[in-house]
């Protein structure tokens, strides 16, 4: 038969194995950052595609915008926008030199006068932003803003004069808690695994595990998911697990919770994987692009957990 020229038909099976489902997926609906993301920590993909996606959401502030944090839309600097950024860099070994100078001029900028950073900064005001996170024109500072930057940062061991401050609000945040919700533990932990002084690091997480389980913030059985409150404010079936907080086995949180209950909320995690190869975010849907621009970091960071703690996905 002569040669056509045509190329190869594609296959009509669909891809087996987790990463194979994912990776279906991301080229489907990812944003050009996480596709290179996803090449990076899976395909031996480099680090400069990642760096230049990356810098389209950056600003002359020095912070990042465009909706790099899917549920805030609009082009302004943002706190939750440049911890997703400092999470690209961390990724990719870029978190350090002349751009985490550039990052924190801009926290800086931005801080409350406790040294802390606001949830949302007033700047968003006139822009689309998820429900959930009310604009203020005064707003205070915020553990959930502050905890994941001030531990990147040390974790990367950057060092600015505006940490030593945000770095005091942190543990003391930290250590009054009464009262919590989950993405403030998770934004809590995410501090204590970098904090500096790992004695008093320590001793907080483990009085933030005993309030978890004391206040039934992780789900331990997820057979009996109507058994755990949603927090306030919630979206129906917005609950976390033991994997939420302890992203790996070397995370602070990992004492929270015995083998057993690790081993459950692996599987759990496992099995939400959906037909299309992603996985679900939990958290409340209030336009169509950003949660489809969501879902492919959170099967990004879903396989990552996996693989972290020797689950099979390739």
């Amino acid at each position: 038969m002569a040669d056509t020229g045509a190329a190869p038909a594609p296959p009509t099976t669909p891809p087996q194995g987790p990463l194979a489902r994912a990776e279906r997926f991301v080229w489907l609906t990812a944003r050009v950052l996480e596709q290179h993301l996803f090449a990076y920590h899976f395909r031996d993909g480099g680090a400069d595609p990642v760096g230049a996606a990356l810098e389209a959401y950056r600003n002359a502030d020095g912070g990042y915008g465009h909706g790099l944090e899917p549920d805030l839309r609009g082009p302004v600097s943002q706190p939750l926008h440049t911890a997703r950024a400092l999470r690209v860099l961390d990724a990719v070994g870029r978190c350090g030199g002349r751009r985490a100078e550039d990052v924190c001029r801009y926290l800086t900028s931005v801080s409350t006068p406790d040294g802390a950073l606001p949830a949302i900064h007033p700047g968003q005001r006139g822009y689309p932003a998820a429900p959930f996170v009310p604009v203020e024109d005064d707003p205070p500072g915020s553990l959930l803003a502050t905890g994941p930057v001030v531990g990147l940062l040390h974790r990367n061991e950057v060092w600015h004069a505006w940490l030593f401050r945000a770095t005091d609000f942190c543990l003391q945040a930290v250590e009054s808690l009464e009262r919590s919700h989950p993405y403030e533990v998770e934004a809590a932990v995410a501090f204590l695994d970098h904090a500096p002084d790992r004695a008093r690091a320590e001793a907080a997480a483990d009085r933030l595990g005993r309030l978890v389980r004391r206040q039934r913030l992780a789900v331990l059985d997820p057979d009996d998911l109507d058994a755990y409150p949603v927090a306030p404010g919630y979206a129906p079936g917005e609950h976390h697990f033991p994997h939420d907080y302890a992203r790996t086995p070397r995370s602070l949180a990992r004492a929270w919770f015995t083998d057993e209950e690790m081993e459950r909320s692996l599987d759990f995690l496992a099995a939400e994987q959906q037909e299309d190869g992603g996985w679900p975010i939990r958290w409340r849907q209030w336009a169509p692009a950003p949660a489809m621009e969501a879902r492919p970091m959170v099967t990004i960071d879903a396989l990552h957990t996996l693989e972290a703690y020797g689950r099979r996905v390739r």
